[in-house]
């Protein structure tokens, strides 16, 4: 029985390729779409290697167009797709337009088809990756703040156990920076048994974890002295910023300049309201939800400090106190010294105040 044989060798040059990819941890969801085909959806291995292996078999010399959900696996699966050849994006998860039905019948295969077909229509705008460098700083930024956390949970948990088993902690020893007198108390409070036993367990911990930040705490310094010096000086000439305030603005920032306009930084920052607009009907809500978890916390700590610093943020703040509640005012304070951050470091010239 004979057989047709094509002997035509494929080629898509200057055809385009769309590539959804659904991540996870041990494997990736991928949709692939020509122009005006669905080709393939299927599983696999979480690897952009086998991926690419894949593309160059089956549409040899095509432009490739990728793009994935920004998650836990970082920028690294960007940074390898990169290097093999295909124009990534990487999307913020929330801005992917997603219908009713998508959301009650959620699936990686069907999640991947969507960001492949939204990539095509030209739909997804990627947001900004940082060089590897920079991430590295900035993981050590954010583990600081994460150990921050730890240290209050561990803290809560210890208080918590106490008021469980009925231990008064003395008015003089209770203080909010757990003094050397409350900790020295605090491992014989209770007579032996599994209570003091958990309780010096906790004690332990807590004291591990705080070694940890201080040893985070030293790299820092010694990063704002011999790699960030130029921008920390800067940003420090801005009362309210310290040496960490100035490093998480740099490792979350990296780049002044991609923020076109005053009010992206804040929408970035996440000192926007919510706007609530139909027909006649408009209403300004609480400030929005969307923004970076890292920066504004800063922001609004370092605000505080710059009230009282900063003698023109001291005498707005309590203007602003006479027709809202201070934790309203503080962050009309941070959407003031954000513009300070802004305008210093783009303009690389050093805050001074006038009195």
């Amino acid at each position: 029985m004979k057989t047709l044989q094509t002997t035509e060798k494929i080629d898509y040059q200057g055809e385009d390729i769309y590539i959804g990819i659904d991540v996870h941890k041990n494997n990736w969801g991928v949709c692939i779409l020509t122009e005006h085909l669905e080709h393939k959806v299927f599983s696999q291995p979480p690897r952009a290697g086998a991926l690419v292996k894949y593309l160059f078999k089956h549409f040899p010399n095509a432009n490739f167009h990728s793009a994935y959900e920004a998650g836990f696996s970082g920028f690294w699966i960007d940074q390898e797709l990169r290097s093999l050849g295909i124009s990534n994006v990487v999307a913020n998860p929330v801005d992917i337009p997603t219908t009713d039905r998508e959301k009650k019948r959620k699936n990686d295969m069907r999640d991947a088809r969507k960001i492949a077909k939204e990539l095509r229509n030209g739909n997804l705008q990627g947001i900004y990756v940082p060089d590897p460098d920079i991430l590295q700083d900035r993981l050590l930024l954010r583990t600081r703040q994460k150990l921050l956390s730890d240290i209050r949970r561990c803290k809560c948990r210890i208080k918590s156990q106490l008021s469980f088993l009925g231990t008064k902690i003395p008015d003089e020893l209770d203080k909010p920076y757990w003094c050397k007198g409350f900790r020295s108390w605090l491992s014989t409070a209770l007579p032996d048994g599994s209570g003091n036993f958990v309780i010096n367990l906790q004690l332990e911990t807590l004291e591990e974890i705080e070694r940890q930040k201080k040893r985070i705490e030293k790299q820092i310094m010694l990063l704002a002295k011999e790699k960030y010096g130029t921008k920390v000086d800067l940003l420090r000439s801005i009362p309210g910023i310290g040496i960490l305030a100035a490093m998480t603005l740099i490792t979350e920032l990296v780049d002044i300049g991609r923020f076109k306009t005053i009010d992206q930084f804040h929408a970035f920052l996440g000192l926007i309201p919510n706007v609530y607009a139909s027909g006649d009907t408009e209403k300004v809500g609480q400030i929005t939800k969307r923004n970076n978890a890292f920066l504004r916390p800063i922001l609004i700590q370092s605000a505080w400090k710059a009230a009282k610093l900063d003698p023109s943020l001291g005498l707005a703040y309590t203007r602003l106190c006479k027709t809202m509640r201070p934790n309203r005012a503080i962050i009309r304070i941070a959407k003031k010294l954000s513009n300070r951050v802004r305008y210093v470091w783009k303009n690389q010239v050093k805050y001074e105040i006038y009195l």
